[in-house]
């Protein structure tokens, strides 16, 4: 029997001659309507990561604890669902719950900062011959169109210095590396720096030399294509391929009209000062922004805020109430912002936001520091936008925090989740440095349906 796959003029022809001969159309005409639906072109899908650098308190933010010793002094507040509360340091996110899914079942080994970087960035624990890539680098990859001009991922502000590898390619080599803007960039004032936080948003970089015109920019580039062609002819390796496809897309940036995607002064002050004129803040602005031309992931870091006087805000073994409360400060307007921007302009439903830190915050308080140590057993993120679910809290913690309770979360899981609610499928496989094909997320993984719209 005839697999119905397509219609050609030939086959719609030859039903409309059986249709003259008394036979029904309908059949026909039902698959033809069901091609057409499934040829039509699907909308753009893109990513956000809101990495919490240092590993945010959990009691602290997503899963408060006030009627019990481990919660501290912070009170839960309640939001826009009846039953759901969450820390009294994001109100403004409080007031936008219908819209995020909090998993507080977060369950991992890996309380070492490079470590559990690594593990939640590219669901993998870290060690052995395979070069993982970072998430931003294998959900770009999918979701990247034919014709893009910019970078399919785009890191905002990393602190890499813990855990550089957690942020690469891995085995997808230089081509799906990320473009970093503010690399290392804080909010903590600097005497020796000019603290212009849209300069710092900024491709450095990118303006022809003085006296070049941009023919023979164009000229010159074409040219060390060729000499890099040649060289690559009788030395391939993964260094020269890298090199080569670092200025192949320095080139494409210098050209492309996207670029303006960078200058936040297009933006109104009214708007930039809903989203706060701070490093992270002015981030997510671009992200909209880039979002908008058609970027599939970008990540933005939260590791500073000011009365925060390190580059890992949330590693707060110190002083962690008022340390996260000042991140807080930070993170909510900012991200309450970003979820009415995106709607206002008709791109949350295709954009899925992530929030996560590499591990959480120790339940107990450490008395003599008012800090939270590191802790892995019991945590929480979130997931909001395209995709998921909101309103809801998934997983549950004992009274103490110390122990999960309901629905644990592992880390392939909670990237599966992300890969379906983005429209991609996780068993999908890529060829690794070994020669292995490797799927985006482990084959244990399981998508966590519940949270999935």
């Amino acid at each position: 029997m005839f697999e119905f796959r397509d219609i050609s003029r030939r086959h719609f022809l030859r039903a409309g001659a059986v249709s003259l001969g008394g036979a029904s159309m309908s059949g026909w005409m039902g698959k033809l309507a069901r091609a057409a639906e499934e040829k039509k072109v699907k909308p753009k899908r893109s990513c956000i990561l809101l990495w919490m650098n240092g590993g945010p308190s959990q009691l602290d933010t997503w899963d408060p604890k006030p009627e019990h010793a481990n919660g501290g002094p912070v009170k839960a507040i309640n939001t826009k669902i009846p039953g759901l509360q969450i820390s009294e340091y994001l109100p403004k996110l409080a007031e936008r719950a219908d819209k995020l899914a909090i998993l507080r079942g977060m369950a991992t080994k890996e309380a070492d900062h490079g470590r559990g970087s690594y593990l939640m960035r590219t669901g993998r624990v870290p060690g052995g011959p395979i070069r993982y890539p970072a998430v931003g680098s294998f959900v770009g990859k999918e979701l990247e169109g034919p014709d893009a001009e910019l970078p399919c991922f785009i890191s905002i502000a990393p602190y890499r210095f813990l855990s550089p590898e957690a942020y690469g390619p891995g085995f997808l080599g230089p081509r799906y590396a990320p473009l970093v803007v503010a690399d290392g960039a804080t909010d903590i004032p600097n005497p020796n720096a000019n603290q212009d936080i849209a300069r710092l948003l900024k491709v450095q970089d990118l303006d022809l030399p003085s006296g070049v015109s941009e023919a023979r920019g164009v000229t010159r580039a074409e040219f060390r294509d060729e000499l890099d062609a040649d060289f690559l002819a009788d030395r391939p390796g993964p260094a020269g391929e890298g090199h080569r496809t670092a200025y192949r897309r320095a080139n494409t940036l210098m050209r492309s009209s996207s670029v303006k995607a960078f200058d936040l002064t297009e933006e109104p002050d009214k708007l930039r000062d809903k989203y706060g004129r701070n490093l992270f803040g002015q981030g997510c602005l671009l992200a909209r922004r880039l979002v908008e031309r058609g970027v599939p992931f970008i990540e933005i870091t939260l590791s500073s805020a000011p009365g925060v006087n390190n580059g890992i805000g949330w590693d707060t073994h110190n002083n962690n109430f008022d340390q996260v409360k000042a991140l807080c400060g930070v993170l909510d307007p900012a991200w309450a912002t970003l979820m009415d921007d995106l709607a206002d302009r008709g791109l949350l439903d295709t954009t899925t936001i992530v929030w996560m830190g590499e591990f959480g915050r120790t339940p107990k308080i450490v008395a003599d520091r008012k800090g939270r140590d590191h802790w892995a057993n019991s945590w929480s993120t979130v997931l909001a936008g395209g995709g998921i679910k909101g309103g809801q809290a998934y997983g549950k913690t004992s009274p103490d925090g110390m122990e999960v309770k309901e629905n644990p979360v592992s880390v392939p899981n909670l990237l599966a989740t992300v890969c379906e609610a983005v429209g991609l499928d996780p068993t999908k496989q890529n060829d690794s440095n070994v020669g292995r094909p490797i799927r985006l997320v482990e084959p244990n993984a399981a998508a966590i349906k519940e949270v999935l719209s």
